[in-house]
């Protein structure tokens, strides 16, 4: 089977683990801070927190924004469930704005015809979470430039987008938003295993994110109530959780970063000879405007039944059984049955229901051969026979 991602481990990933299991710290370590430093200095950013999942980091950013029970958070249903239940999980409502047909990222506009109504209406959200589909960035400026008009906080899911660029900036220096979240999961750019991390320019939304990870607890003299006790003393200041990356975590993913270019680099390679290997393949290949700025973590093409004369669970059936293993991303988030029953409905958000119906995330992975990249077309334009 030719997976649609997975990682890369090198011998440098693995002594870099081994190294560790032979320290003296597992957890809570030094590695924790190595690997925050590093992304840091990645994204031009003085803030970042690492985390156990990217999941956990969407949660204790709409907890450090003081999302809660009355509150409103805005996001995209093209993407995993987290991106929506990391609001629910603080107790907010959620709703959905529809993406864009061309870069399947938010829609501006439709936000932006969403905000007017939510005014006039006197409801309107605490955050909206804009997803970085595939790699590709969102027009971060102009949500900032909404944000600033409407009043409310952006935190950005990144998980996607570890190395990509926007406008010359790098995805994750915050310069739009509060808070970018990215996932070190194994078939994301950069992996821990498990594993996420948020960046961010507010130091209060640091320290906040940094001790709901653990607990809720602090060694901080200046948030102690009893300030003189001895070396051993903490104290729980909120409700927090345990989010802790380990040491182990850390330690693969500062090694992992070695090599960020040259994944980034191979990925855009692949994209690239995709492009060109179905050009006369009656698919609708995606969008590579940004070919350079783009992390590319996945490559979906749509398959259109009248112009493809396959369904696209024809073409799905198909490739999983001749070992290729294709992909859906993502099934829309407002259809789930836990959303729907919140009122959710079809024709909610029309643009990401028809993308939805057709998208085919193909194989794409920087370990990825030339050989199984033909491997893959071969086999789609035999499908499509």
């Amino acid at each position: 089977m030719i997976p649609y991602g997975r990682q890369w481990i090198d011998e440098a990933d693995i002594q870099a683990v081994v190294e560790t299991l032979r320290s003296d710290w597992l957890t809570q370590g030094p590695a924790i801070g190595r690997l925050e430093a590093a992304f840091k200095e990645r994204c031009r950013v003085p803030h970042a927190v690492a985390v156990n999942s990217a999941t956990s980091a969407l949660h204790i950013a709409c907890l450090a924004i003081g999302a809660g029970p009355g509150d409103l958070v805005w996001t995209v249903p093209n993407t995993f469930v987290a991106s929506a239940n990391c609001a629910r999980l603080c107790g907010a409502d959620v709703d959905f704005v529809d993406i864009d047909p061309r870069t399947y990222n938010i829609s501006v506009p439709a936000l932006e015809r969403k905000l007017r109504a939510a005014k006039a209406a006197g409801r309107m959200p605490k955050a909206v979470i804009p997803v970085h589909f595939s790699g590709r960035a969102t027009d971060q400026e102009a949500i900032g430039a909404l944000a600033q008009d409407y009043g409310f906080r952006v935190i950005e899911d990144a998980s996607h987008s570890v190395g990509a660029t926007h406008a010359g900036e790098p995805v994750g220096s915050c310069r739009w938003s509060d808070v970018a979240v990215f996932s070190f999961h194994p078939v994301k750019i950069v992996t821990t295993a498990e594993g996420g991390l948020a960046t961010t320019r507010d130091v209060a939304l640091a320290e906040r994110m940094a001790r709901l990870r653990t607990h809720g607890i602090t060694r901080d003299p200046q948030h102690l109530s009893h300030k003189d006790e001895g070396g051993w003393y903490y104290e729980q200041v909120e409700l927090g959780l345990n989010y802790r990356l380990t040491d182990l975590q850390a330690a693969l993913g500062v090694s992992q970063l070695r090599r960020l270019d040259q994944f980034l680099r191979r990925r855009r390679e692949l994209v690239a000879r995709y492009d060109r290997l179905l050009k006369d393949v009656p698919v609708t290949r995606p969008l590579i405007d940004v070919i350079e700025e783009s992390a590319w973590h996945l490559y979906v093409i749509r398959i259109d039944p009248q112009r493809a004369g396959k369904t696209r669970r024809e073409l799905y059936d198909a490739m999983r059984a001749a070992g290729i293993g294709v992909q859906v991303h993502y099934i829309p988030v407002h259809l789930q049955p836990y959303y729907r029953g919140l009122g959710f409905e079809p024709g909610h958000c029309p643009e990401a229901e028809r993308y939805s119906e057709e998208a085919l995330s193909l194989p794409l992975y920087p370990a990825m051969s030339d050989a199984e990249q033909d491997r893959v077309v071969s086999v789609l334009g035999g499908a499509l026979g």
